[in-house]
């Protein structure tokens, strides 16, 4: 398969765009488990225009995430214009424009999925950005803003005529938001009867190494798009690469791998945001990598006490049977065998702690 050139193996895997998750270290971890390519957080064109500092942050990358695009979104034109010429400068290999987010603080404005209730309009957007860009464009969209609405074949020629080189479809529309089960049928129904010839990458549900084989299968997408299910789960990517060759998902990361999972990529959040920041936003991760082990919500509430990455990893280190209340005896990890390097930035103002 390729995108405008790029080249991916057989049936490749992507990481999905996702808000407060989707950041460089997360990205890391993604890809250092098998991820065929990487996709940024979505990044507001109108906060990129005024120099909001969040925004412009969520532009750094590595060479050693690549293939990686970066996300815009927005519902001006000329915003979305310009946001391109700043993200173009960056030197992403894709530049995807969002036209699936489902948030109402982002749709209301005809961002997300709300340009798909005025289909001129994504038109006009998506071209805005091709022009402005050097790079390949490729779009993210959903089925439709509603059931009575879902028209996405027209959408998929229209993109395509317009010069998009991919398409990724999440198979829900926007009033379904999260909720009930992906539409996989209607993916099916833009790779037979929509008569596109770019690439088409799927969304949705894809959260476990069987669903992606069984999306791959019954809908012939020539990617797979993977988001909720990467979540505290970076292994996800190689467990499905193996379930495809062998048949048989591995068993599940041991509580040693996981630690040292965690304790890398809180390494990283530091490097990356300063220990401050970093430590108090990797709170969110410790839940993923953890769930369903005995003693995870004990690890969890000790780890969320502590305010430094050292006394983090001190109790990611030494947890112990009596620290669990369980059975369980955890291994205990050196310190030294999990400390991890952030690559070098595309952009100078990130600079390691």
């Amino acid at each position: 398969m390729q995108i405008a050139g790029i080249d991916f193996r057989d049936r490749p895997i992507f990481l999905a765009p996702m808000e407060d998750v989707s950041d460089p270290p997360f990205r890391l971890m993604c890809k250092r488990f098998g991820a065929d390519m990487l996709y940024t957080e979505f990044i507001s064109s109108g906060g990129l225009m005024y120099g909001a500092d969040g925004s412009h942050q969520k532009l750094d990358i590595y060479e050693e995430e690549r293939p990686v695009a970066i996300q815009i979104f927005g519902g001006d034109v000329d915003q979305v214009r310009e946001a391109t010429r700043i993200v173009d400068e960056v030197g992403p290999d894709i530049i995807d424009i969002n036209f699936g987010c489902p948030v109402k603080k982002v749709v209301c404005k005809d961002g997300g999925a709300g340009i798909l209730k005025n289909l001129p309009k994504m038109q006009a957007i998506t071209a805005a950005v091709i022009e402005e860009s050097s790079k390949p464009v490729t779009v993210k969209t959903r089925l439709g803003w509603n059931d009575q609405t879902i028209q996405i074949l027209d959408v998929a020629r229209m993109l395509e005529e317009t010069g998009v080189k991919a398409l990724a479809v999440h198979a829900r529309t926007r009033s379904q938001m999260y909720k009930g089960e992906a539409r996989w049928e209607w993916l099916r129904r833009i790779k037979e009867e929509s008569g596109i010839s770019i690439p088409l990458i799927g969304n949705g549900d894809a959260t476990t190494p069987q669903k992606i084989e069984a999306m791959f299968d019954e809908t012939s997408c020539d990617a797979v798009m993977v988001g909720r299910g990467a979540i505290g789960n970076p292994w996800i990517f190689r467990d499905a690469k193996i379930y495809r060759e062998t048949g048989e998902v591995p068993p599940p990361p041991s509580w040693r791998e996981r630690t040292e999972a965690v304790a890398e990529h809180l390494s990283l959040k530091c490097q990356w945001l300063g220990e401050r920041k970093g430590v108090l936003e990797m709170r969110r991760m410790y839940g993923g990598y953890f769930k369903g082990f005995p003693g995870a919500s004990r690890l969890r509430h000790l780890s969320m006490e502590e305010t430094t990455m050292d006394g983090v990893l001190e109790v990611l280190m030494n947890f112990s049977e009596e620290d669990a209340n369980t059975k369980v005896v955890v291994p205990g990890i050196k310190q030294a065998a999990v400390k991890a390097t952030l690559p070098t930035a595309t952009r100078a103002q990130v600079e390691p702690v």
